[in-house]
Order: C-alpha cells, then sequence, then structure tokens
C-alpha cells in the first residue's frame, strides 16, 4: 500500500484509521488532538518559545520540551522512550517516529495511518534519512 513512497517498507502493521487530526510530529510527541508544523503563518500547532523554523535544531528545541534530549543510537533501553526525526539531503525536517516498547517504532503517515515498522523502512526519497535520536525517561 505504501511502497511507491516507502520502497524499503517491508514488514509493516497499520495500527489505526486514518485521520487529519494530527501528523507524525504530534504523533511522536504524544498529541493526537493537533497537526504540529513549524509553519511561520501559525496555522498549526507549534510549541510556544521555539522558532518556528523547518530546522532540526527547531525540531529538537521542541522535543527537548518534553524532555527529550539527543542520544547517540537508536537501541531499545528499558525506562526509555525514544523519537526519530527524519531529514532531507537539505536537512529540512520531513517526519518523526517514536519507539514501542517492543523495540519497532510507530509513525503518523501524514493524513493517513499510524503504522508499526522498523526504523530505517521509512528512509529515501519522501521522509530523507533518519537525522537525530532523542530519548527520555519514560
Amino acid at each position: 500500500m505504501y511502497s511507491t513512497f516507502f520502497p524499503n517498507l517491508q514488514n509493516y502493521r497499520i495500527c489505526s484509521d486514518q485521520t487529519i487530526n494530527y501528523n507524525c510530529i504530534a504523533w511522536a510527541a504524544g498529541d493526537t488532538e493537533k497537526w504540529w508544523w513549524p509553519d511561520i503563518q501559525n496555522l498549526k500547532y507549534w510549541p510556544p518559545d521555539i522558532p518556528r523554523n523547518e530546522t532540526i535544531d527547531a525540531f529538537i528545541k521542541a522535543f527537548e520540551k518534553l524532555g527529550y534530549s539527543v542520544c547517540d543510537n537508536s537501541d531499545f533501553e528499558n525506562g526509555f522512550e525514544k523519537i526519530a526525526i527524519y531529514a532531507n539531503s537539505q536537512r529540512k525536517p520531513k517526519h518523526a517516529a517514536k519507539q514501542i516498547p517492543n523495540g519497532l517504532w510507530t509513525s503518523k503517515l501524514g493524513k493517513d495511518h499510524d503504522i508499526e515498522h522498523r526504523l530505517n523502512e521509512l528512509e529515501g526519497d519522501t521522509y530523507g534519512e533518519v537525522s537525530v535520536i532523542m530519548s527520555r525517561h519514560a
């Protein structure tokens, strides 16, 4: 179903109905009520006092407000929650995913479904590459 956009996506599971209520950034942040994006028109939600820039630094700051900090690996660790920020070759953020207790990752695909997947399966032209991993104590 999603192989056109994600040719590496092999073993995934659809976990929700489609919805426009929230996006991948909100999903990774634990919010299913708002669409998160740092648009300069202020049409979407973005945490207060965080620059409304489509930069990795702005996304890091947004997740730091939630208690996350940059870490050096995506391995599952008991007692920690992890998120991944994907960015394109210009280092512009395109997607975020969060790790789930079985060690796999979950993502909201735009206005479509939430899926469970392996971290690197969404890498490619659509979302770019995993650029940052962040963690916080659960």
